[in-house]
């Protein structure tokens, strides 16, 4: 039997777990919860590796890097002790001027680029995708095209919360009562082979989903377009991979209508594609990347928004209006640089963009039985990044509601691993789930996934009866 005092330990814990609890219902607002979800969040106290632990003791393998973020797990001391250095020796400094983690992060970010960029420094992808935008539109103007201001972007993609980033973004459920937004943003349909927009097959089709831009230019009229911006895989809004020649397509389309390319890599970029950046698997040079998230392993807020030295040419005129008027109190904090330098230090040391590949191959294979099941309609890869598509009919392919899905996602955590899903994107088509472990999985947490989604998949689909997820 367990003693009175193992037992009165208990009691207390719970107690405490009470008071905070209540103390977040009282005070908290959560991210992207309706309020009944969020009255009973999960509180989580601890971190280490791949895992993360609650309020009450419970362990998960986080199987979503947290928001497709923390690359190197939650334990990594030497990312905190880079940042501990720095704040003691030098917490902050803007950069109207310059500080040496800013400079030395640059160059990093040069080399990881291979190419040669002007950096800018903001703290989240919104930020480094608003910096994006006011970019290209001064650079034209500036070239003496300030007609050129529309940006294109596809549906179902995501590229930040703030004024133009949400006009930017495809996802009207994100938008829904809080437009209008910024103006000139124009959409185009996503490359998603499993349901074409264009009612082809991939294989026997003219890559419409990428000669679009080239008509939409015409409509729109060229002279309009400052860019196009696009992640290399839509990411958030299901894991949508495209053909592998579509977007060295949309870059001779870009390069003949005189249009800047912008690639979002804030979740693709620093390893998760496989390779350094997502658009390296493509074989594309864009004239503007963005990036986030994995730059500082979410360890602190952080962004960049590279620019091609060569437009920055056009910055270079000592005229009225020919800088750059944009400032960032935070951006290029001094801690976040250096702990960002550290992290990428830490990449090349242990291999990871190389075991990162690796993972999802093995991530991608192990998920082949999967795609089986009668309510799973497609299972899409990129490198270490998965989405499975949850569907009510295999043969009509209609969504899985979301009772169904949610149902999966509960199944997941009762056996100890957190995935994700496309929340908010698409109205009837939240219906992927996402998985985007931390580089440092381990090969049986790994199998853990698997065999927990494989699982709570085939749960809930007995669950819902002989119709599965109708």
């Amino acid at each position: 039997m367990r003693s009175e005092t193992a037992k009165d330990a208990d009691t207390q814990g719970a107690t405490a777990a009470q008071r905070w609890l209540e103390q977040d219902r009282r005070y908290v607002w959560h991210h992207m919860q309706p309020y009944a979800a969020s009255r009973d969040p999960m509180i989580v106290v601890h971190g280490e590796g791949a895992t993360i632990t609650d309020i009450h003791g419970n362990r998960y393998i986080d199987a979503m890097s947290g928001l497709w973020c923390v690359n190197l797990g939650y334990s990594e001391r030497e990312l905190a002790e880079a940042a501990y250095r720095q704040l003691a020796e030098m917490p902050y400094y803007p950069l109207t001027q310059s500080h040496l983690p800013a400079i030395r992060l640059a160059e990093k970010l040069n080399a990881w680029l291979g190419g040669e960029y002007k950096i800018f420094f903001s703290n989240s992808g919104s930020e480094a995708n608003e910096t994006a935008f006011k970019l290209a539109r001064q650079y034209h103007a500036q070239r003496g095209e300030p007609g050129r201001w529309k940006v294109i972007s596809r549906y179902r993609a995501y590229h930040g919360n703030s004024g133009a980033a949400l006009a930017a973004t495809g996802q009207a459920q994100r938008k829904y009562k809080y437009e209008p937004l910024a103006p000139g943003f124009v959409h185009v349909p996503p490359p998603y082979c499993y349901r074409c927009p264009f009612g082809q097959a991939y294989g026997s089709c003219h890559l419409e989903c990428a000669s679009v831009y080239e008509q939409v230019m015409e409509w729109e009229g060229p002279e309009t377009i400052a860019a196009v911006i696009m992640e290399p895989v839509i990411t958030g809004g299901g894991v949508i991979v495209p053909p592998p020649e579509y977007m060295r397509q949309v870059r001779e389309i870009c390069d003949r209508y005189g249009v800047l390319l912008i690639v979002d890599e804030v979740i693709c970029g620093f390893g998760r594609s496989g390779e350094r950046f997502g658009h390296h698997n493509f074989g594309v040079e864009p004239d503007i990347v963005t990036m986030a998230k994995g730059i500082t392993s979410g360890y602190l807020p952080l962004s960049a928004t590279a620019v091609r030295a060569s437009l920055f040419e056009a910055f270079k005129d000592d005229a009225p209006y020919a800088h750059f008027r944009h400032v960032n109190t935070f951006g290029g904090n001094p801690a976040a640089c250096a702990l960002a330098v550290r992290t990428l230090e830490i990449m090349e040391e242990r291999r990871l963009v190389e075991r990162a590949r690796e993972l999802g191959r093995a991530l991608s294979a192990a998920l082949v039985p999967l795609a089986a099941h009668p309510n799973v309609g497609d299972v899409r890869s990129f490198g270490f990044l998965a989405g499975i598509e949850l569907v009510a009919d295999k043969e009509t392919r209609s969504p899985a509601p979301a009772a169904f899905v949610n149902q999966v996602l509960a199944g997941c955590k009762r056996r100890g691993v957190i995935i994700g899903k496309n929340g908010d994107t698409v109205p009837n088509h939240n219906n992927v789930l996402t998985i985007s472990p931390p580089f440092v999985v381990s090969r049986e947490e790994l199998d853990q996934i698997v065999q927990a989604v494989t699982e709570a998949v085939h749960e809930a689909a007995e669950g819902a009866g002989p119709s599965g997820a109708s």
